[in-house]
């Protein structure tokens, strides 16, 4: 079935430089062999084939070296190998679009999957309506312990427009999530813009998403359920989850002190102040984080850094509603006691 089938009435395909527009998919890879199969079949079952699978292998100790080396040796046109130590989802995506070829870019995690005809219907949007990022919509995944549904649960904003006034629209209604991977990416817009992600933290899909969309153009959504993000719950240590923690706290700082940062430069003042008010939206989980935290004195240390570094000021400051001021008024009682008591 043609691409053109999947498009709106009135569509059509077009692609200005006349040659058939190839499609990177990069993926990182740390220790997801239980699941590193299922997502590399679901690439190569596209209908739509894909161009290069770029695979960012960092520092993994478990059989997923072994199955990618596997992969390569029998699509060796299709997959290359990257190899990091310790770079992290960050570093392992920067890694695979310095790689890149293809006119196209998108992401997978390995744990994931992507449905048949995603990327079909998704480039098919793309050329013809000569966008900046097509996006979808995706599925989470219990793995039977409950019923798979929507990630996008409210009612879809169709049609090109800019791709703040999409994100603006999505954060107003509560409802956008930070998943790079259900997004299609021209990589010229991305190089154009010199777009990579933050290294050294986790969440690195807020600073992206939010950066990318606050700069393209033109973008469009299906809402149709192509990407499935596969739940998985991870038992650790009480040591190795304050140690979890601590690095989120630490993420999530970063993440704030950025997005106030793409609020001061954005010309559409909904679209800044709806990054403001998400930025203390995920601001206020660091609080949360820090409660979670086993080691009592480690705990308190977290409690006060809030103070001390100046996260409780950046959030008060850019606080779009009196809601938020108010739960960060009783945070900032709790960091004062944890500070002077």
């Amino acid at each position: 079935m043609s691409p053109a089938n999947y498009l709106p009435p009135g569509l059509t395909i077009s692609d200005p430089g006349g040659s058939p527009p190839r499609l990177t998919v990069i993926i990182p890879v740390h220790n997801a062999a239980p699941w590193l199969r299922t997502c590399l079949d679901s690439l190569i079952a596209q209908s739509r084939p894909v161009d290069e699978i770029i695979t960012v292998n960092d520092g993994s100790t478990d059989e997923s070296p072994a199955i990618l080396r596997e992969y390569a040796a029998r699509l060796p046109h299709l997959i290359k190998i990257l190899e990091l130590g310790g770079a992290g989802a960050s570093g392992a995506r920067n890694a695979g679009l310095d790689a890149a070829t293809g006119d196209w870019v998108a992401f997978v995690d390995a744990d994931d999957w992507v449905e048949p005809q995603a990327y079909e219907k998704m480039l098919a949007l793309a050329l013809a309506e000569n966008l900046d990022m097509a996006l979808a919509n995706g599925r989470y995944h219990f793995e039977g312990r409950m019923p798979d549904h929507l990630i996008y649960t409210d009612p879809p904003l169709t049609g090109v427009r800019r791709g703040g006034e999409w994100l603006a629209h999505k954060l107003e209604n509560g409802s956008f999530l930070h998943m790079v991977w259900m997004h299609l990416y021209r990589r010229a817009f991305i190089e154009s813009h010199h777009l990579r992600f933050t290294p050294g933290i986790t969440y690195e899909d807020v600073i992206w998403s939010t950066q990318a969309l606050a700069l393209a153009e033109r973008v469009d959504y299906i809402n149709e359920p192509f990407f499935v993000y596969r739940k998985c719950p991870r038992r650790l240590a009480p040591d190795q989850r304050d140690r979890q923690l601590d690095h989120i706290i630490h993420s999530s700082k970063v993440n704030a002190r950025t997005l106030e940062n793409i609020a001061k430069t954005v010309d559409d003042p909904r679209l800044a102040r709806m990054i403001r008010w998400q930025l203390v939206d995920g601001g206020l989980s660091i609080f949360h984080r820090a409660e979670q935290i086993n080691d009592r004195r480690q705990r308190r240390l977290a409690w006060r850094q809030t103070w001390e570094d100046g996260t409780l000021a950046l959030l008060w400051r850019n606080a779009t509603n009196m809601k938020q001021r108010r739960k960060l008024i009783h945070r900032a009682v709790r960091a004062i006691a944890a500070k002077w008591g």
